[in-house]
């Protein structure tokens, strides 16, 4: 009936498969659970234990192949007609999260989206730029993603049909951090795919340390770029570029690109304070972008 796909990278992801097991147990399903270990180099002993589970398999890529292509290679893998595509570092919400989502496969949909939460209680001070933007940015409500069903972030806490997925599958020339999501979503709303919200969310786990988000924030831009150059994203897909193409027009990339350089290290000492701005974090950004588009122009 649902093949639950997880991949992962540097993160015990045993907790969560042991919870999705006994939920799909309890709800007397055919099931499959398949995790993807991205060549890790951290490694947990537990990991093993899913081999134990009968309907569950856990898996090492031979080298590195990044996000996109380890979730293709685990769609291909999967067995069942509808995939569930999780995060390592996610949790259910609630005890009937595996319900919720097979009273959805009864209207046979394309796709499902649950959303996204992130836990109340305040990480540490270092690791405060995450969470701030994440509940900012990425936590929306059931009725605002009723309304703006293409208006989200990410492509996990994600049903969807293993025959649509394989037909459009992520672009795997993405291999470093950052932004395939969207390219993903901007190919289901291409596809007029129809993506039914419910609430059934996910607690992000990730306490990232500022300093690590932020520097993968800058990877993020440096795939953006290319994205952008490739004609594969627009304006009208990120809020990032929609600035950079306001800022092009009024020929002002040089200048940004000299503020971001003079402002570099007061803006970060913000970032990895107690009390980031999200606005800060967003000049940063753009700065960043029009830094290396001008070099890649030179």
């Amino acid at each position: 009936m649902i093949s639950l796909l997880i991949p992962t990278y540097n993160y015990n992801v045993y907790p969560l498969v042991l919870e999705l097991y006994e939920q799909c147990e309890k709800c007397g399903i055919d099931f499959e659970i398949i995790v993807l270990d991205d060549c890790s180099s951290i490694h947990f002993p537990e990991h093993n234990q899913i081999n134990d589970f009968e309907k569950s398999r856990y898996l090492v890529n031979n080298k590195n192949l990044g996000r996109s292509a380890t979730i293709n290679k685990l769609a291909a893998l999967s067995k069942f007609d509808y995939m569930l595509i999780l995060e390592a570092d996610a949790f259910p919400s609630q005890k009937n999260y595996i319900h919720l989502y097979l009273n959805s496969i009864q209207q046979k949909p394309q796709a499902v989206f649950g959303g996204v939460n992130y836990a109340e209680v305040k990480p540490a001070k270092t690791a405060m730029l995450r969470w701030i933007y994440g509940k900012a940015r990425e936590s929306k409500s059931l009725d605002y993603r009723i309304a703006n069903p293409f208006d989200i972030v990410f492509s996990w806490n994600l049903l969807i049909e293993k025959k649509l997925f394989l037909d459009l599958s992520f672009d795997s020339s993405i291999t470093t951090y950052g932004f395939e999501d969207l390219v993903f979503l901007k190919q289901l709303k291409s596809a007029n795919v129809k993506i039914i919200q419910i609430e059934n969310t996910l607690i992000h786990q990730n306490e990232e340390q500022s300093a690590v988000f932020t520097e993968k924030s800058k990877a993020a831009v440096g795939n953006l770029v290319d994205l952008y150059q490739r004609k594969i994203l627009s304006g009208k897909d990120s809020n990032l570029l929609k600035a950079f193409e306001i800022v092009e027009k009024l020929q002002l990339v040089s200048t940004v690109a000299k503020f971001f350089i003079h402002f570099e290290n007061k803006m970060e000492k913000n970032l990895l304070a107690k009390k980031p701005s999200l606005v800060i974090f967003d000049l940063y950004r753009l700065g960043y972008y029009c830094l290396l588009n001008k070099k890649r122009d030179v």
